[in-house]
């Protein structure tokens, strides 16, 4: 016996390595000191930039999504989901993303198939001036099904100390503002693939006319950053508050930001739903209360302002290619819940 007989070829671990070397090298910024296969990554610290620099950290995954690649056979979308969710998460604190690193784990390693998945990572790295500074690639026989793999992203970003954004100075009367989604990003997906798969019999390659595309496209949109439209907010000071709509829609998501004494009233008639939302809905039966907890509806992240800087937030994001923010709802006094008008 030896180590490729038991299920775990080093070889095609030498030529994903391979692969991704170049992906990866392709995000580094001046603050990478390590290159990559180094044991961990090393990162200096722009000191010159900072009074008091605060380092801000997430960890996250794309859940069930995968499934859908899986069905599909398309990988290449599946990284930049989870690197434009990890920045959209240190997003809300204010922070700008530093550096990245993955996790690949799989039962049979394709060196093929990490190269794209590797790929939507490093693309969306690129595209925020996000290092890739390392990870983990792990082929564990009998652990996945063939074909089969889950992913995993860490990220840490940094902020000013005092631009931290807690939404702590949130009070009554201040405005909440809407950015869309581009559909379900990643989360909510045990539900929609329950509907879509079982409930309505479709295939990935069925096309849906109301949808204007395939089961399989748009359950795989991508999850949308936010940083290049907030960025400009923050260096003007206009964010009192930011709360990024994933698991658990805007229900669970927006009292997150809100403070003791504070709750929201969000008008529902102040955008239109996307329709695979409402595709969801119908087909599958589900509770409009229950959609709302689940999914995010068609706004993928929510910024609190203050009244008077309300319409400088809209003409910014404007600007920034965001013109389709909106008006949602106000914060009143209340419990750090959201009520639905």
């Amino acid at each position: 016996m030896d180590y490729r007989q038991s299920g775990v070829d080093i070889d095609a671990g030498n030529e994903t390595v391979r692969r991704i070397r170049s992906l990866a090298r392709a995000t580094f910024t001046p603050g990478v000191l390590s290159d990559i296969g180094s044991f961990g990554g090393l990162f200096r610290l722009d000191r010159d930039r900072f009074q008091d620099p605060v380092l801000v950290s997430s960890a996250d995954g794309v859940g069930t999504k995968l499934k859908v690649a899986f069905m599909t056979g398309r990988h290449d979308t599946i990284g930049a989901d989870l690197v434009n969710h990890s920045i959209n998460d240190i997003l809300v604190q204010g922070a700008e993303p530093l550096f990245f690193l993955d996790y690949l784990a799989t039962g049979r390693l394709s060196p093929e198939v990490a190269e794209q998945v590797v790929g939507g990572i490093a693309r969306a790295c690129r595209e925020h001036g996000c290092a890739l500074i390392g990870g983990e690639t792990a082929e564990m026989p009998g652990f996945y099904a063939d074909g089969e793999y889950d992913i995993a992203g860490f990220i840490v970003g940094i902020v000013e100390r005092t631009k931290i954004v807690d939404g702590r100075t949130i009070a009554p009367g201040d405005v909440l503002i809407g950015l869309r989604s581009t559909g379900l990003h990643t989360n909510g997906y045990s539900l929609a693939r329950r509907v879509f798969f079982d409930v309505a019999g479709l295939q990935p390659d069925t096309s849906i006319p109301e949808l204007g595309t395939t089961a399989g496209a748009a359950l795989l949109a991508p999850h949308r950053c936010y940083l290049p439209s907030v960025r400009p907010l923050l260096e003007r000071g206009y964010v009192k508050g930011l709360a990024h709509i994933t698991g658990g829609g805007i229900t669970e998501n927006l009292p997150r930001t809100l403070p003791d004494g504070c709750a929201a009233e969000i008008d529902r008639s102040a955008w239109t739903v996307p329709p695979i939302f409402r595709f969801i809905q119908d087909r599958g039966g589900v509770g409009r209360d229950d959609m709302y907890r689940t999914f995010n509806m068609g706004i993928g992240l929510i910024i609190a302002c203050t009244a008077r800087d309300a319409e400088r937030v809209v003409d910014s994001l404007t600007r920034s290619g965001e013109p389709n923010a909106v008006r949602i709802g106000l914060v009143v006094s209340g419990d750090r819940a959201v009520r639905y008008l």
